[in-house]
């Protein structure tokens, strides 16, 4: 089953054979472990289709009768945020593959956009003007928060931003299949949604002031826990790195 976004209908065909063909054809973008992302050029427009990890048995039953699949959220997701004004790429179409146990295969279809940088790169080089995109970044989470926005992955490699005229940065959300949306998000919510984006201490500090500033918070509170909650997530992350590479070392 496929379903094409309004503004695609015309072009359904030529985006149903790029589904299709997905592994014969398409540029390769992203090799993961678990999805990969070819880009494929339709009409002049480079549109970009992730493929997502075929589920286990468990999964195929449940995205079949009790859970949207990834794919769908995504699609889903995404319109939601253009509707609310959060900048995310242009949501075209997804695909889902069921058999007779449940869901076999997937796909989510959006526009490529092309970016100058991740958040990933403030936090690992040395990057012109990071001030300055680190505050707008933190006005842009403000207003995903003010608009009820929990982005559950919102970390540093799914955020793309674009520089724009004037000092002035544009930010997409990527990777949408993990998102809660609510009427309020409590100060704990909002802290903890923004402790998973750097393990840098100044960084904190930058996003804090910025965050108090238009929030109305006090800073000390703001940074306090931000920062107590970014090192309780670097510890669990690391943990968690550790008891896998000794896994990994008793299973050879």
């Amino acid at each position: 089953m496929i379903k094409i976004a309004s503004p695609y209908q015309d072009k359904s065909s030529q985006i149903s054979i790029c589904i299709e063909k997905f592994e014969q054809q398409g540029k390769m973008f992203v090799q993961g472990s678990r999805n990969s992302i070819k880009l494929f050029e339709i009409d002049g427009q480079i549109v970009n289709i992730k493929s997502f990890k075929k589920p286990n048995l468990i999964n195929k039953i449940a995205y079949k009768y009790f859970r949207k699949s990834k794919a769908k959220r995504s699609f889903e997701y995404a319109s939601i945020l253009k509707e609310k004004g959060i900048g995310t790429p242009e949501p075209i179409a997804f695909y889902e593959d069921f058999d007779f146990i449940g869901l076999n295969q997937s796909y989510y279809a959006c526009e490529h956009l092309e970016c100058d940088l991740t958040y990933r790169e403030l936090v690992e080089t040395d990057y012109p003007d990071a001030e300055n995109i680190l505050r707008q970044f933190t006005q842009f989470t403000f207003d995903m928060h003010e608009k009820g926005i929990e982005f559950l992955d919102h970390s540093p490699g799914n955020t793309l931003i674009k520089k724009e005229a004037n000092g002035k940065y544009s930010f997409y959300l990527v990777d949408l299949n993990r998102m809660k949306f609510h009427d309020f998000l409590s100060f704990e919510t909002r802290m903890k949604n923004l402790s998973k984006i750097t393990p840098k201490e100044d960084m904190v500090a930058i996003m804090s002031n910025e965050y108090a500033k238009i929030s109305g918070e006090v800073e000390e509170k703001v940074f306090g826990l931000m920062w107590q909650l970014t090192k309780d997530f670097q510890h669990r992350f690391y943990r968690k790195k550790r008891i896998k590479k000794k896994l990994k070392f008793w299973k050879k």
